[in-house]
C-alpha cells in the first residue's frame, strides 16, 4: 500500500476539488467506522458524491494521495463489507446518487444510480407496472441498488429468479485510479466474457459502483399466500426444496421454532392489520381489505404455537386462477413431506409492507443481532442445520449463562439451494447505526444494554464456528466482506486469477482492502 502523502487538510481540499460533500468531522467520522456489527479502523474524510463525475474525480483525489477507499451503500452490512482494518480510509456515501436515471420499457431495462434504495426503485417502477425480477431485501428501504450488486442479496422474487445480482445487465465502475470502466450492454449480459460479473458479488474490493442497469419485468396482477408448519426440520428442507424445484413460488422462507417464537413477541397485531387493509385494498378492493385484516385480529399470535418449523410462500400470476394453481400445487408437495396448513397471516403481512422499518436489527428485548447466512445445495441443507443444532446444544450451558440465543430463517433461491440463516441475539450496548437506523418510538420501547464484553466474546466465537460450518458444507456466501471464508474455497488458479484482476485493477491495494480477503 502507498504511503499516506496528504495532510488531512490538504486531503480534504483535493477531495472537495471533485465537487463533492467531504466531512472530516470527528462525530461524523466515528459514525462511519461502524456497520450494523462492528467498528472498524477510524476514517480520514467521508465523501458524498452527487454524481459519477464527482465520484470518479474524488476517488482519484483519494487514492492519488496514498489513502484507500471504499464504498457505503445503506449501511446494512454486518460482515465487515465496508468497515476498514488500517486507520486513514477515505469512506464514499453514495446516499446522494440516488436517481433512477432511465426506464425503458421497451427494451426492459431500467438504469439507476448506485444509491438508489430498493423501495425507492419499486416506487418509480410502479407507476409504469413493472418491477425488477428480484425487487429488493427486507432491508430494502435503506439498502441501495450499489450495495445489492457488490454484497448480492435476497428476499423478493428470489425464489423463481435468483439473487439480486442475476437481475443485472450492465454496470457503470469507478476504478481505484479514478476510471470509469463500462462493463457491457445495458440489453443484455454477457457479450463476450461476463466483465459485469466480474464486479458483481466484489463486495467492493475491485471498484465502486457508479450506475447499475436492471432488467424488468411486468408487474403481476394477482398474488397466492399459504403457510405451514412441520414438527421436524427434514420435512421443513424437503417441502422448501420441492417447492423451490417446480418453480411455483416467488418467495418460499421459513422460521425454525425459536424464530417463530421471536417474530411472535416482535410483531404487533394492530399494525397488522392496517398493512394488509391497505395492501388489499390495492389488490381487491374495500371489503376484502376489511374482511382480511379482520382475518389478522382473529388469527393472533397463537396459530403457531404448535408448530416448530414454519414455512411461507408467496405466488403470482396474471389472472387469480394460475396464482391459486400454484398455491395448491404447493400444498401438494408440503402434504407429501408431511406438513400442515396454518394461517396465511405472517406472507400476507410481509407483502403488505415489503420495506418496513428496520426494527429488527436489535432483539425484541433490546438484544443485538447478528445474522450469519450460507447458501447450501438442497441435497445437503438438512445436514447443515444440524450441525448448527449440535453446536447450540454443546455450547447451550455457556448461552444460557451469558444471555445468548439464536434463531434461525431459511429461504429458497431459485435454481441455488437453500439460504441457512442464523441469527445470534446478545445482551450488549447498540452502536451509532443501530441508534440512527431503529424508528426512534421503536427504540425507546427497548431496554437499553450496558456493553457486555463476555457476551460479545462468545458471540465472537459462535459466529466464526457457524462460518467455519458453512465452509465445511461447501455453501456459498452474499455480503462475504472480511466475513466467510471466500479464498480459502477457490482453486489455486482461480485465486490466482483473482489476484491477477485485483493487481490489474488496483495495483496500489487501495480499493477496500481486506475486502474478498484481498
Amino acid at each position: 500500500m502507498a504511503t499516506l502523502a496528504a495532510s488531512p487538510t490538504n486531503l480534504a481540499d483535493s477531495l472537495r476539488a471533485s465537487g463533492a460533500e467531504v466531512l472530516t468531522d470527528k462525530a461524523t467520522l466515528d459514525f462511519y467506522a461502524y456497520d450494523i456489527y462492528d467498528r472498524g479502523a477510524d476514517l480520514a474524510a467521508v465523501v458524498r458524491p452527487k454524481d459519477k463525475d464527482q465520484l470518479a474525480a474524488a476517488v482519484k483525489a483519494a487514492t492519488d494521495a496514498g489513502h484507500p477507499v471504499a464504498p457505503r451503500g445503506g449501511g446494512m452490512s454486518y460482515t465487515g463489507g465496508y468497515t476498514q482494518d488500517q486507520p486513514g480510509a477515505v469512506l464514499f456515501d453514495l446516499a446522494e446518487m440516488n436517481r433512477v436515471l432511465e426506464v425503458d420499457d421497451v427494451s426492459m431495462t431500467v438504469t439507476v444510480e448506485a444509491g438508489c434504495t430498493w423501495a425507492a426503485l419499486k416506487e418509480r417502477l410502479a407507476h409504469h407496472h413493472l418491477r425488477t425480477p428480484m425487487w429488493g431485501t427486507l432491508s430494502g428501504l435503506k439498502a441501495t441498488i450499489g450495495g445489492g450488486m457488490s454484497q448480492n442479496g435476497i428476499f423478493w422474487g428470489t425464489t423463481r429468479y435468483g439473487s439480486a445480482v442475476q437481475s443485472c445487465t450492465s454496470l457503470e465502475v469507478v476504478l481505484a485510479d479514478g476510471t470509469l470502466l463500462n462493463t457491457g450492454k445495458k440489453h443484455t449480459r454477457p457479450y463476450g466474457p461476463d466483465l459485469t460479473g466480474l464486479f458483481l458479488g466484489d463486495t467492493g474490493a475491485l471498484g465502486i459502483k457508479a450506475t447499475v442497469t436492471l432488467k424488468l419485468i411486468p408487474e403481476a396482477d394477482c398474488h397466492g399466500y399459504a403457510s405451514f408448519a412441520f414438527d421436524d426440520a427434514d420435512s421443513w428442507f424437503s417441502a422448501a426444496s420441492a417447492i423451490e424445484r417446480m418453480g411455483i413460488a416467488t418467495e418460499c422462507f421459513g422460521f425454525d421454532p425459536y424464530l417463530n417464537a421471536i417474530r411472535m413477541k416482535r410483531d404487533s397485531l394492530t399494525g397488522d392489520a392496517k398493512q394488509l387493509v391497505g395492501m388489499m385494498k390495492k389488490q381487491g378492493g374495500v371489503m376484502k381489505a376489511l374482511k382480511e385484516g379482520a382475518k389478522v385480529i382473529a388469527a393472533g399470535r397463537d396459530f403457531l404455537n404448535d408448530a416448530n418449523f414454519s414455512l411461507h410462500i408467496l405466488a403470482e400470476g396474471r389472472i387469480e386462477a394460475a396464482a391459486n394453481a400454484d398455491i395448491d400445487i404447493a400444498r401438494q408437495l408440503v402434504e407429501r413431506c408431511g406438513g400442515r396448513e396454518v394461517e396465511n397471516t405472517i406472507p400476507k403481512i410481509i407483502r403488505a409492507n415489503p420495506f418496513g422499518p428496520l426494527n429488527s436489527i436489535l432483539g425484541p428485548e433490546g438484544e443485538r443481532w447478528a445474522p450469519i447466512h450460507g447458501l447450501v445445495s438442497h441435497g445437503r441443507s438438512a445436514e447443515c442445520f444440524a450441525a448448527f443444532e449440535k453446536l447450540f446444544a454443546d455450547h447451550a450451558e455457556e448461552m444460557d449463562e451469558l444471555g445468548v440465543h439464536y434463531g434461525t430463517l431459511v429461504a429458497a433461491v431459485g435454481g441455488a439451494g437453500m439460504v441457512i440463516e442464523p441469527c445470534l441475539y446478545w445482551p450488549d450496548a447498540r452502536n451509532p447505526v443501530i441508534e440512527d437506523t431503529i424508528e426512534k418510538a421503536h427504540l425507546k420501547r427497548l431496554p437499553k444494554h450496558k456493553p457486555n464484553a463476555d457476551s460479545w466474546a462468545l458471540t465472537k466465537k459462535l459466529k466464526q464456528a457457524i462460518v467455519d460450518i458453512f465452509y465445511d458444507h461447501e455453501a456459498a456466501h452474499f455480503q462475504i466482506g472480511r466475513t466467510y471464508r471466500y479464498r480459502d474455497s477457490l482453486h489455486p488458479r482461480a485465486d490466482a486469477l483473482l489476484k491477477a484482476a485485483k493487481a490489474e485493477l488496483d495495483p496500489k491495494g487501495l480499493m477496500n482492502p481486506g475486502s474478498l480477503g484481498l
